[in-house]
């Protein structure tokens, strides 16, 4: 994976789709997750602003997305269990009532894609998981600006996103590179000695490896800071997520992995840093919530005022940083290790980590059981796919190898436990 001659996320760089005068044309993808529905929150606040034309979703909560494509009038409805078309029909009726069109459906796997390519002026792209990569290519391709909150297409299809994205054309909306972004617009990219992405630390911060070892499902899923999915918040008290944000920084903003930085921030106040050659170092922080990112995804380059709640300076408050524990907490090593393989590792990596938090939620794995194995998939993966010539099929094919070694070694692991009871 060659870096590109510069940053993918550049703040001084705006790209123009040329939508025109008026709100801006939003397409959500995931608009029944917890990305989607803030992106909601905010456009129903803003409708001088912003217009949502269409919506998508897996399929899994049809009675919220018939509700938001009501509220927002919108064209398209996007789903990706063609089984759900008929219950997604029936509750769309039942919300615009007798007599009143229905938006136009999409249905199967290529919905998501297909919309993502539809007429607007910024793709939102909220889902989770490395399914959200053929939404961002075909964003891409399509000349949208891309709000992406979809970390894990860049991570598997780096070279391939770098391919199509013009200047000022991707925003980063995960809070950590929506800081980065907006720090980095005090300076420029040959200013900046150090990337700071900041971590909460998840659930079991200050914890030993030892002390990890029985924590429970239940236990992972009690974020301190904030309210997530289930994937991304067992992420979290893995760190993975951390790791994956390490590797998109890298390709954000064409940054060495040996200058970007993971520091422990408990309060989750301070989003991300950037050290800049001087001795200056500029922060971006807010009170956790992710309206801001956002916000600064379907707004840039303006702000949309109240998108979040701001600091009360009067409150006295404290902001700690430690030191990542990097034997309790591998997996952002493990990252690293990945990110400068290249190639399809990143794809291998992200895809075995799935598998594995599966496996965890399900019982068949213990916490600690997740980075053991999705090291051990990543070593196994040998020489990587590398070069400029990386393309879908290569990701598809090593995702699908290291989804079935994650379970076959998740299935051992199983056998081995209930010989030893």
């Amino acid at each position: 994976m060659s870096d590109s001659p510069a940053q993918l996320a550049d703040p001084h760089l705006v790209y123009d789709p040329g939508a025109g005068t008026g709100p801006k044309d939003v397409v959500i993808l995931g608009s029944t997750g917890s990305i989607g529905t803030q992106a909601i929150d905010l456009v129903l606040r803003n409708p001088d602003r912003f217009r949502v034309t269409g919506l998508s979703a897996n399929g899994g909560r049809i009675a919220l997305l018939a509700e938001q494509a009501y509220q927002l009038r919108v064209r398209t409805v996007a789903v990706a269990r063609e089984d759900a078309v008929p219950a997604l029909r029936e509750a769309l009726t039942a919300q615009y009532g007798a007599g009143e069109p229905l938006p136009e459906i999409l249905a199967g796997p290529e919905a998501a894609t297909q919309l993502a390519a539809s007429d607007c002026h910024t793709v939102l792209n909220g889902i989770t998981g490395s399914i959200g990569l053929a939404p961002t290519l075909a964003a891409l391709e399509a000349g949208r600006t891309l709000a992406l909150a979809n970390k894990e297409s860049l991570i598997v299809g780096g070279p391939l996103v770098k391919a199509l994205a013009k200047p000022g054309q991707i925003i980063p909306v995960d809070s950590e590179h929506a800081a980065l972004f907006q720090a980095l617009a005090a300076g420029t990219r040959a200013d900046v000695r150090k990337l700071v992405v900041t971590a909460s630390g998840g659930p079991f911060r200050g914890r030993t490896k030892a002390e990890l070892a029985n924590v429970t499902v239940q236990d992972a899923l009690a974020h301190p800071t904030w309210a997530m999915g289930p994937v991304i918040t067992i992420n979290s008290a893995t760190l993975v997520n951390k790791g994956l944000e390490v590797i998109e920084a890298h390709l954000l903003y064409d940054i060495p992995f040996d200058r970007i930085e993971v520091v422990v921030h408990p309060q989750s106040y301070v989003h991300s840093m950037i050290e800049f050659t001087d001795g200056s170092t500029i922060a971006q922080a807010t009170p956790p919530d992710m309206r801001g990112p956002i916000a600064i995804g379907l707004g840039w380059p303006e702000r949309v005022p109240d998108a979040a709640p701001a600091f009360d300076w009067s409150t006295a408050s404290t902001w700690e940083f430690f030191p990542l524990d990097n034997d309790a907490f591998p997996s952002v090593n493990l990252a690293r290790h990945v990110g400068e393989l290249a190639g399809t590792a990143p794809a291998v990596f992200n895809a075995a980590n799935e598998e594995c938090v599966e496996a965890f939620r399900s019982g068949a794995l213990p916490f600690n059981g997740i980075m053991e194995t999705v090291t051990r998939v990543v070593e196994e993966h040998g020489t990587p796919h590398t070069g400029t010539s990386l393309t879908v099929p290569d990701v598809l094919e090593a995702e699908t190898w290291a989804r079935a070694r994650a379970r076959e070694l998740t299935a051992q692991t199983t056998s081995a436990a209930e010989a030893r009871a």
